[in-house]
């Protein structure tokens, strides 16, 4: 069995990666060096920097071609997904899924595109990381990755949504777990797991929601290198990404009511204790009152010179206690 092709990325500052197709699905990687020498007649060449260094951002401004006002919105820090036609050129802004130290914890970070028939530019913030731009350059490394322009970018937005599918997925599944624990568990043990599935789904909603429209730009744009096929392809991730925003929809729907559950659950909690601080109080008043009398500092209190009036008291006092119980019974306040 053959061994894995190793993967060499960030060997240059600003650059994590250039790869020149061959048109069959593979690719050779080329350096700084190579990048200035390439012509679009020696292959599509897919550049991948890191946008907040100075190497990049140099590159674009100066050596890439791009006219300024492109090249400064494309390095800039905004990150909503959005999509701008520049002539046959496509200058894209998306939103991509990392996973964080191999576990299944996600981070929803932007990549940034400039696309037209000879070459593709990404870029990502240098502390950022994409797992799906990670899968598309080990594809190419092993001869089965895109073989043009809008196989490359059609890959690209498909790789980024279908590493959303997860997240979702897991939201769904948390969502499904509170539901069955809600009526059995109590309500400090769900409550945290509750508000951070809201926060996540809502966040996740934020972004999904534009990049569902720069999607459907993006299949009715008169692009050349975007062919028939190709365009075929962004509809089937166009409507994916709906399915996603569907999901979201639903679980922030369903976390809603489980919302309005738990505070009507506290709600009903507060008003037990409060019951029973009023019951209280309400056995304790008679006997308060009679204690209060009695104990007033005036000539003629009843059993003043009698040795048993504390023990008839207190007597008195318990035989109250039950008949109020009795009393409040017959009220329906227990």
């Amino acid at each position: 069995m053959a061994a894995e092709p190793e993967l060499l990325f960030g060997t240059q500052p600003g650059l994590r990666f250039a790869a020149l197709l061959d048109g069959k699905g593979g690719c050779r990687d080329l350096d700084w060096d190579g990048i200035r020498a390439w012509k679009p007649a020696d292959g599509y060449l897919w550049v991948h920097l890191e946008r907040n260094t100075a190497e990049a951002q140099d590159w674009v401004l100066d050596e890439s071609g791009i006219e300024r006002a492109e090249a400064l919105a494309l390095l800039a820090d905004e990150s909503r997904p959005r999509v701008q036609d520049v002539g046959d050129s496509l200058l894209v802004v998306m939103r991509g899924v990392n996973f964080l130290d191999g576990s299944r914890e996600t981070e929803l970070v932007p990549i940034h595109i400039w696309a037209e028939g000879t070459r593709l530019i990404s870029l990502r913030d240098r502390e950022h990381s994409l797992t799906a731009l990670r899968d598309i350059r080990r594809h190419l490394v092993r001869g089965r990755g895109p073989r043009g322009a809008g196989h490359l970018f059609v890959q690209i937005t498909a790789k980024v949504i279908d590493h959303v599918e997860p997240m979702v997925e897991d939201l769904e599944d948390e969502v499904d777990l509170l539901e069955d624990t809600t009526l059995d568990s109590a309500t400090a043990d769900w409550r945290p797991a509750l508000s951070r599935t809201r926060r996540q789904a809502i966040h996740l909603r934020r972004y999904l929601g534009p990049q569902r429209e720069a999607l459907y730009r993006l299949q009715t744009d008169d692009a050349a290198w975007l062919r028939k096929g190709d365009k075929i392809l962004l509809r089937e991730v166009y409507d994916r990404v709906v399915r996603h925003i569907e999901s979201l929809d639903s679980i922030r729907d369903r976390t809603t009511i489980l919302h309005e559950d738990l505070t009507s659950r506290i709600s009903e909690e507060i008003a037990k204790i409060s019951n029973r601080f009023t019951l209280v109080a309400a056995m304790l008043l008679p006997p308060s009152l009679v204690a209060g009398m009695l104990g007033a500092n005036l000539a003629g209190i009843p059993g003043h010179d009698w040795p048993w009036a504390f023990l008839v008291l207190v007597g008195l006092i318990l035989t109250m206690l039950p008949l109020q119980w009795l009393v409040l019974r017959w009220m329906k306040w227990l």
